[in-house]
């Protein structure tokens, strides 16, 4: 990806650069979850249909918990006449969406904006995504599972007709305590539904489910290699710099959460919604 920002006069020092220096973040993930290419442009066609059926196909997006957006940047490719809207709290990951962006020719038709999505302002929208984010819904001292009030936010933050592409968490079986014991600190049992359970939390809430479908084990293994990859490979070639053992044990303990712990027990669903009439 190109820098917007102009170069620097002149290079820092040695000991400078060293002091700053760490892997690039992230940039062997397309998606920043376990999402192909191939699903990603199913569910990007499923979301413009509805955005197709706004008059002269002006309909509005909405990307909760956005990242740098690659997913609400396929919509938008896919429905020409669409604006949209990411909100974020990380800058870095929103000046990535907004440099992409720019260089696919959407930079007037999307604002990556930093704040927070918990009640949230913005919408009612006619394309609601909320990726991996249920949990930026709600207060940070809402206790999990977040499932059930976020789609009853995200229930009020979609158009009549529109559509919420969720994608969530779910258990494939009820974790051991050894899996948990290795997952992220103070993992819970409880801290997610079986994925009946979420499809029905999303009926409860006013939706009708046009399309459940899950990640795969490829693409988990996709996506877990991808969030080490950068990081891995700086730190074989630099394992003596003096950032190289904090970088190595939070690899070494990501990987191992995965490998050991959630690696075919946690599942990402992606559940497209249709909300039910009110009339």
């Amino acid at each position: 990806m190109t820098s917007t920002q102009p170069a620097p006069a002149a290079s820092p020092a040695p000991e400078a650069q060293e002091a700053h220096d760490g892997p690039p973040r992230l940039t062997r993930l397309t998606f920043h979850g376990p999402l192909s290419e191939a699903r990603a442009a199913r569910i990007a066609g499923r979301a413009a249909e509805a955005l197709h059926r706004v008059p002269g196909g002006k309909g509005t997006v909405l990307d909760l918990g956005c990242g740098w957006g690659e997913l609400l940047l396929r919509v938008l490719e896919a429905a020409p006449a669409a604006t949209g809207v990411g909100v974020d709290l990380n800058a870095e990951d929103l000046a990535r969406g907004r440099a992409a962006a720019h260089a696919r020719g959407l930079g007037e038709r999307v604002a990556f904006v930093e704040e927070s999505a918990t009640d949230t302002a913005r919408g009612p929208a006619d394309v609601v995504l909320c990726l991996s984010s249920a949990h930026t819904l709600l207060p940070a001292d809402a206790d999990p599972p977040h499932t059930a009030d976020a789609l009853h936010a995200l229930r009020r933050l979609v158009a009549p007709g529109g559509r919420v592409v969720l994608g969530e968490g779910f258990w494939q079986h009820p974790p051991t305590p050894a899996e948990l014991a290795a997952m992220w600190p103070d993992a819970r049992a409880d801290e997610h539904l079986y994925l009946g359970d979420l499809a029905d939390a999303a009926v409860a809430a006013g939706f009708r489910p046009l399309w459940v479908e899950t990640a795969s084990e490829e693409e988990w293994e996709e996506f877990e290699s991808g969030y080490l990859a950068d990081t891995e490979e700086w730190l074989a070639a630099h394992p003596g710099r003096p950032t190289a053992a904090a970088l190595r044990d939070r690899a070494d303990r990501h990987r191992a959460m995965f490998l050991r712990g959630y690696r075919r027990v946690l599942g990402t669903a992606y559940l497209t919604l249709v909300p039910v009439s009110e009339g």
